[in-house]
């Protein structure tokens, strides 16, 4: 099978508008969770996010764009555009025919959702803008990423709430790897932060409302974030062939279902993932150095994802790091895992290890080395993403070092 590697990368969440400056808030160990700050945001008991600032659309799109896109979709759009900038790539011809693109998404164009059931159960207006569907529609991002760039190859949405981005990515890598397609861009992006967005996630009491902090005994809630992050999948001979800059190699991929409960998290099924990476790779458990954790900050997730770790790597879990960017960046949902693949690249490729920040107390059902509030410089050839979704939906990627 061939091998494949990532060429671009391109993001916008709380933490930076680009790469860059969301890998320098990892170095620095910055929080981007604020209060929140939309319509109606005083009705809520939950008013803190990993909210986008400073976001003014129309300094990337024009009014007709604007009308048609939802806000997951710019987040979309400006990320796919940095990736595909980086990577120096031009789609014309026949590599437009080989290439495609896969992203992930839980909510979809929920901003106009929210705004559209505002103005007909609230406003009482008769009437909604005939773009609303084409905007809300889960694979309205991956449609407008295909007509951007050409791609006339494999495109469409993957939703599998928590799991998405890192789902996408995956079934990316594997159709890469196969040959179904020689360059796919992949990733996911979530805009879950309005009034509806937050009022549902209030009802399952999972929320903190100061603080994400995973792993920490004093730890109460996840917070939730938005943003997107699109990567550029490529076969590895071609890349070379052009004389790409290459990022990092991505390995292997599993997923499993826990088949057991709707918002519990299974261990085992955690395990089966983390390990089926491992084994797709290629690679022993002492060949990964860093994990990134799927770390919610919730009491049932953090501990059961210890656990999982622990089982899988037996002995060598003493010597692993691993920690969770959303102590900074918040929890984007569907779009979380391709943010959280920048801290693996930083890794690999800067000796940088991404911290856990907002770390207070140990928790002994956490005794991992959760790299605690400042970043660390260590190097490591292999790394993991973990991401695990209600529904029992587990995905993980593992990439090395090139």
């Amino acid at each position: 099978m061939r091998r494949v590697v990532i060429t671009g990368a391109g993001t916008i969440n709380a933490l930076g508008h680009d790469v860059g400056s969301t890998m320098q808030a990892f170095r620095e160990g910055r929080c981007g969770i604020t209060q929140l700050e939309f319509r109606d945001v005083e009705r809520l008991s939950i008013q803190i996010g990993g909210q986008v600032h400073d976001w003014t659309p129309e300094t990337y799109f024009n009014r007709q764009q604007i009308l048609l896109y939802d806000k997951f979709t710019q987040f979309t759009l400006l990320a796919a555009k940095q990736a595909v900038a980086q990577s120096g790539l031009n789609f014309e011809g026949a590599l437009g025919l080989r290439s495609g693109v896969v992203l992930g998404t839980a909510g979809g164009g929920l901003n106009t959702w929210d705004e559209n059931y505002r103005a007909v159960y609230e406003e009482g207006k008769n009437r909604v803008h005939p773009f609303v569907v084409p905007k809300l529609m889960n694979n309205a991002a991956a449609s407008h990423v295909s007509m951007e760039y050409g791609l006339r190859g494999p495109a469409f949405t993957v939703a599998t709430a928590c799991a998405s981005s890192n789902h996408a990515m995956g079934l990316a890598f594997q159709m890469v790897r196969s040959g179904a397609s020689d360059v796919m861009l992949s990733g996911g992006s979530e805009a879950m932060l309005c009034f509806g967005g937050v009022k549902a996630w209030e009802g399952l009491r999972v929320m903190s409302k100061d603080a994400c902090r995973p792993f920490s005994a004093n730890r109460n809630g996840m917070v939730q974030g938005e943003g997107a992050g699109v990567f550029v999948f490529e076969e590895y001979d071609h890349a070379r062939a052009r004389g790409a800059e290459i990022l990092a190699e991505v390995v292997g991929f599993a997923m499993s279902s826990d088949a057991q409960d709707i918002v519990m998290p299974s261990a085992q099924g955690a395990e089966r993932a983390i390990t089926g990476a491992m084994v797709d790779a290629g690679l022993n458990r002492e060949d990964i150095g860093y994990i990134n954790a799927h770390g919610t900050g919730t009491a049932a997730n953090d501990k059961t994802e210890c656990a999982a770790v622990a089982h899988a790597f037996g002995h060598h879990a003493d010597r692993l790091m691993i920690s969770s960017t959303k102590s900074m960046h918040g929890h984007l949902i569907g779009g979380t895992g391709a943010v959280e693949l920048l801290a693996c690249i930083m890794a690999l490729r800067d000796g940088v290890i991404a911290p856990t920040i907002g770390y207070q107390e140990p928790d002994p059902e956490c005794a991992l080395d959760v790299v605690p509030n400042e970043a660390r410089e260590a190097r490591v050839d292999a790394v993991l993403s973990n991401a695990f979704a209600f529904g029992g939906l587990n995905a993980v990627i593992a990439l090395r070092r090139v």
